[in-house]
């Protein structure tokens, strides 16, 4: 996951109207990846993969080899896997297989003028005339489409160009001013919200960084928990001590993996009480990566009460965007801390069980213990 960054689409769709089974189609990221897995055209124009390894985003049918599953992330636009740090593949030119609205040009050539300034963020006056639109227009249907508002992009953009910096071996000092920051005491306050740990140890692939992880026995299966000195960063439930370690790696595959069952012992064991029905604990730290909409759709899956659900249009409502109903199931399938934030909770909009990531009957389960806690089974 990308510290905070830009949303995914909005109140104005971002796609020509697609036939309810063509989005059914690929409405969840497993079969978003199988479509990548077959290099499906058909695919072109509903989604964009990128793969955090290469920090590529490209068209699902891309000729390019297979990345793995846990590699790969997936955005509505273009303009989101930008934002969170990703670049174009020069193989499949992703930003031309995306349908064309009017609307949405509008709100892209102001992405652009954003993209291209090096230092200061453009005003609403300058961005309304590169969309051709008034500076309130621009800056209602900006926040329609992206869900953010034209700075917060801006910052998301500086951000990701930070991250970008870095992961390309600059030093901290160059890094931060060729992003356009103009000081390093503001970002160093907030490293740990937006980068999850100091710019100097974020580097590519979390180089430098030590992620202490531990593993406990449950009901439903081992429980692995990795965190780095500022919060709880993956949560993985599964079969394999192995295979939840692959997964940890995945997400930081340069930082240090460190087996620390003693010093974790306190934070597993509150973390595996969940699969028996507690509530994890509000004061749990987490050290999370994820865009702006990610974020609040992970903010309304913490606000359910125990025992009950919300199906993904519910929870996309409650992000703000009513519409973003596949966006809200991307963010719940890109959860990286399942259990803290129970993405369980979320069900299909017709109200039927959808896929969990780690397996459906688990997600079953879970909502049977919980349902049983609160008294509601």
């Amino acid at each position: 996951m990308e510290a905070t960054v830009t949303a995914q689409s909005a109140t104005i769709p971002a796609m020509t109207a697609l036939t309810s089974s063509s989005t059914d189609r690929y409405a969840t990221d497993d079969a978003r990846y199988r479509a990548v897995e077959a290099r499906d055209r058909a695919a072109d124009g509903h989604f964009i993969t990128a793969v955090t390894t290469t920090g590529i985003y490209c068209r699902p049918h891309c000729p390019s080899r297979t990345p793995k599953r846990g590699n790969v992330r997936f955005f509505a636009r273009p303009e989101e896997a930008r934002a969170a740090g990703f670049r174009a593949c020069r193989r499949c030119s992703p930003d031309a297989s995306m349908p064309r609205d009017p609307r949405l040009d509008a709100v892209r050539a102001a992405c652009r003028l954003i993209e291209s300034a090096e230092e200061t963020a453009p005003t609403l006056e300058e961005l309304g005339e590169a969309a051709g639109l008034s500076p309130f227009h621009l800056q209602r249907t900006f926040k329609a489409v992206m869900g953010i508002t034209p700075r917060q992009y801006w910052d998301a953009r500086r951000l990701g160009r930070l991250k970008a910096n870095l992961k390309s071996g600059e030093g901290v000092a160059s890094a931060l001013y060729g992003a356009g920051y103009g000081s390093s005491s503001r970002l160093y306050e907030k490293a740990g919200a937006q980068l999850g740990m100091t710019p100097a140890s974020y580097g590519k692939g979390g180089e430098g960084a030590v992620i202490a992880y531990a593993y406990a026995d449950t009901a439903l299966g081992r429980v692995i928990v990795g965190a780095t000195r500022t919060g709880i960063c993956f949560v993985g439930i599964g079969d394999d001590d192995g295979a939840l370690l692959d997964e940890l790696r995945g997400d930081y595959p340069k930082a240090e993996l460190a087996a620390d069952p003693e010093g974790l012992g306190e934070t597993v064991a509150e973390v595996a009480a969940t699969l028996d029905g507690h509530e994890p604990h509000a004061a749990l730290p987490v050290d999370v990566r994820g865009t702006a909409f990610q974020r609040q759709v992970w903010e309304a899956l913490r606000a359910i009460p125990m025992g009950e659900t919300r199906t993904y249009s519910e929870l996309a409502a409650a992000a703000g965007r009513p519409k973003a109903v596949r966006a809200a199931a991307s963010a719940c399938a890109n959860n990286p801390v399942a259990l803290i934030v129970p993405c369980h909770r979320a069900i299909g909009t017709d109200g039927t069980m959808r896929g969990y990531r780690w397996g459906v009957e688990r997600k079953r389960a879970l909502l049977e213990t919980e349902r049983a806690a609160a008294g509601r089974g």
